[in-house]
């Protein structure tokens, strides 16, 4: 595996770059007519304050309120990781200790009768400890009360977005030269793996690795099957570089196609590029997936396009906005998402093809740029 070429890594946010954060999501919450926000370990929290612990039974929470300074309530033994943050000089630790209730030393700084934000993955356990401690206060999902928070990316953002994107592409294109034929679909997957790795991954989301009939499973699983001479192969493949995500789709075939898997491949292609043209500032999600659907529609599949177009990525690979019917959220310059569409025939194959797309103050830019014609491998 050729190692990945040498690219400057890009400049560390800053504690100045998280306090900014913070304030404008304190701020999004008091617009949204909330008392504040509690973010749980995971995506938002790495976002607000570049902390990623490990997310255990053990309360982690970061409380945001607009005119407040921001505070994270931690256990004790995790005060010393939590304090070498990237953002940690913008906020206060409050630390907890093992046998103590979490719930009470979060509770003071809380409004009592107040209606919150709770990031999504924050553990039943920990909302229902709070809503002992002060059962007149009440919660939403962050998904539900600002669906948007993440959603639009600032330059250094954009930047590791490309890196990433750039490092899935080279994947690809390695991926090219491996035998496929008569081999299973999990030894293709473990290649994509550690090309992924090869150009700078830290972490693999997922390899998808779909031949012949599995193809038509969008979120197929690679599995045991033995790649023939013959197949269609989808390859959906992503994770995280510099914190930010990757995630493209190619589908290749094993020797030569029949001109129906061209043609079917030559519609996806079309209606992939209908969606990233729809792209531009003031266009609803839903615009992105109409000019994709309306393609394959036309040519008779529409009934064979299963899922959504898009979904949005930044430090996690699948976040809001997603470009599906009925979103009528308007782009905004810095969103960042994926513009993938595909057809799939049960029992017989499958085609999907993806880029990540930005807004751009005039319209959309990708991120991903290896070809998209349908690849022959061996």
């Amino acid at each position: 595996m050729t190692p990945d070429p040498v690219h400057a890594d890009p400049a560390p946010f800053t504690t100045a770059d998280y306090a900014a954060r913070m304030a404008a999501a304190a701020q999004s919450a008091a617009d949204a007519g909330l008392a504040g926000l509690l973010i749980a370990p995971g995506p938002d929290l790495a976002h607000l304050t570049g902390y990623r612990p490990v997310d255990t039974e053990r309360l982690t929470l970061l409380v945001l309120a607009a005119g407040q300074d921001p505070v994270l309530v931690v256990p004790a033994l995790e005060a010393p990781d939590a304090a070498k943050a990237p953002g940690a000089g913008a906020l206060t630790l409050r630390d907890w200790t093992d046998g103590k209730n979490p719930y009470g030393v979060t509770a003071p700084l809380l409004d009592v009768s107040g209606r919150f934000g709770v990031s999504d993955n924050t553990w039943a356990l920990h909302l229902l400890g709070l809503q002992r401690e002060l059962p007149t206060t009440t919660y939403t999902a962050l998904t539900d009360a600002l669906p948007m928070l993440r959603a639009v990316k600032d330059e250094r953002e954009l930047a590791r977005l490309a890196a990433a994107g750039e490092a899935a592409d080279a994947a690809y294109a390695q991926i090219l030269h491996v035998p496929f034929s008569g081999r299973r679909e999990s030894e293709v997957a473990a290649d994509l793996a550690g090309l992924l790795r090869v150009h700078g991954h830290s972490q693999v989301d997922f390899t998808v690795v779909g031949s012949g009939p599995n193809g038509a499973n969008p979120h197929h699983e690679a599995g045991e099957r033995v790649i023939q001479r013959g197949d269609m192969v989808v390859l959906d493949f992503g994770g995280l570089k510099h914190g930010y995500g990757s995630d493209i789709s190619r589908t290749v075939h094993v020797g030569e196609p029949t001109p129906e898997e061209q043609r079917v491949h030559d519609i996806v292609r079309e209606a992939q590029q209908a969606g990233v043209a729809a792209v531009r500032p003031g266009a609803g999600c839903q615009d992105v997936d109409r000019a994709a659907r309306a393609v394959i529609t036309e040519f008779g599949y529409g009934e064979r396009f299963i899922h959504r177009t898009g979904h949005g990525i930044g430090v996690t690979t699948h976040e809001p906005p997603y470009m599906i019917e009925g979103e009528e959220q308007p782009l905004l310059p810095g969103m960042c998402f994926s513009v993938e569409p595909g057809i799939y025939l049960p029992g017989r194959f499958g085609v999907r093809i993806e880029d990540i797309v930005t807004v751009t103050e005039d319209g959309g830019r990708r991120l991903n740029n290896a070809p998209r014609d349908m690849a022959i491998v061996e």
